[in-house]
């Protein structure tokens, strides 16, 4: 079970390796968002912002709803938000001391 979890995690983990779809989470944070809100906001092209969707969607990141014409994206689980800022508050950190001369 550990194995497959750890498989599992490092999949999802892929997700997160992209500037863009960390750009996305951030912006999906506490609301869902239209496609062509998210491209305007991120300055993407609507089938790029689409296809890093399609990624996050495929590892359970984000789920959708269709209302109308439009495809509403939102987080699957706020406590994707919550890993998302645990790991910004580190880098910070690291920066921080870099910049003061420490080691990390």
């Amino acid at each position: 079970m550990d194995k497959e979890l750890y498989k599992i995690h490092a999949d999802v983990c892929k997700v997160f390796s992209n500037p863009a779809r960390l750009e996305i989470l951030d912006l999906l944070r506490g609301k869902g968002m239209s496609v062509s809100e998210l491209t305007r906001r991120t300055g993407l092209s609507q089938a790029n912002v689409s296809q890093h969707l399609s990624v996050m969607k495929s590892k359970g990141i984000v789920s959708y709803r269709r209302k109308g014409k439009n495809v509403y994206y939102s987080l699957s689980n706020p406590k994707v938000v919550k890993a998302f800022d645990l790991m910004r508050e580190a880098l910070v950190e690291n920066l921080a001391k870099r910049f003061k001369g420490g080691r990390n």
